[in-house]
């Protein structure tokens, strides 16, 4: 298996764009009214740029009550209680809870490899994509998109309010699969352009012959929420091959000549698997919530079931 990329994908046509005329819309309306129901959780002190939804345990001077204390030289006229004063001829400010913002952070691969399947792995990606966003803007969180193949693009730099969910989708619509993926190399980046805490979110068939532990590590030292969401197709978990094949890789045109046989199939699942509980220990022992998904299970109930169970929305 070269580097982390043990699925031969290019011997089949890419998938077809979901921005063709008359393709399904990434989200329908009746899963959206779902989704309304939802927020997205962060488990680490968010520290935002602008007042947004989510309370502090720091205090500031939003309208919500929290307490009283006893004022000091120096302090902000503008939040004496004068009631107070009135009653007890002393002088004591109101302290009310900051309110902060959640930045969440999308990650999504549109490398080659993502392509593969029917229907493609990046549609699928997609998909979950925008239904993180809506998620987020609907709660008004701070919604910030970005795609990587062999570099870091940023695509929505920092959207709030559900209004803007025509941007999300435009942007998603309009992404081809393109080059060859390194997400070490956009993950660095990412570290570069973006400080603070929050939540990151990379969607992505981890088929990167760079590997993908340095560009994890890149993530965790930014002291974001770190959620994998490993995306491969039902073709490459269960490959329907026979005969002599001449497999050749989407990303960079290396060649393989093999005779698919009972022996070699097996030796393939054992190497998939292996990457997979790779990648999933990896992160366990990190504290990086990893998900699996194929593009066979339905992403309307990985939204609302599974990525529920692991913490991720609520």
């Amino acid at each position: 298996m070269p580097g982390a990329h043990p699925i031969p994908t290019a011997s089949t046509d890419p998938a077809p764009p979901a921005s063709r005329s008359g393709s399904a819309p990434l989200l329908d309306p009746d899963f959206m009214h779902k989704l309304e129901q939802l927020e997205l959780v962060s488990r680490k002190i968010i520290s935002g740029r602008m007042k947004g939804e989510r309370k502090s345990k720091k205090r500031g001077s939003s309208v919500e009550f929290a307490e009283h204390r006893q004022y000091s030289a120096g302090d902000d006229l503008r939040h004496i209680d004068w009631n107070v004063y009135a009653r007890l001829d002393r002088l004591f400010l109101k302290l009310f809870l900051e309110e902060e913002d959640l930045q969440v952070h999308t990650l999504l691969d549109t490398s080659l490899s993502m392509s593969f399947g029917t229907p493609s792995k990046l549609h699928y990606g997609k998909q979950v994509a925008a239904a993180l966003a809506f998620v987020g803007l609907v709660n008004h969180d701070r919604v910030i998109m970005e795609t990587f193949a062999n570099k870091l693009d940023q695509g929505i730099p920092g959207v709030r309010g559900r209004s803007q969910m025509w941007r999300v989708i435009q942007y998603l619509e309009r992404l081809q699969p393109t080059g060859e993926s390194n997400l070490t190399s956009a993950a660095r980046d990412f570290a570069i352009r973006h400080g603070g805490k929050g939540v990151v979110v990379v969607i992505s068939d981890f088929l990167d012959k760079n590997g993908y532990e340095d560009a994890l590590r890149y993530l965790l030292a930014r002291n974001m929420d770190v959620y994998v969401i490993h995306v491969l197709s039902q073709e490459e978990v269960e490959p329907e091959l026979v005969g002599d094949l001449r497999l050749v890789d989407c990303e960079d045109d290396d060649v393989a000549e093999i005779t698919m046989s009972a022996p070699l199939l097996k030796r393939y699942k054992d190497n998939l698997n292996a990457f997979v509980g790779g990648l999933k220990e990896w992160c366990t022992r990190r504290g990086i919530t990893y998900i699996f998904t194929t593009n066979q299970y339905p992403f309307d109930k990985l939204i609302l079931n599974y990525l529920r169970e692991r913490g991720l929305v609520k």
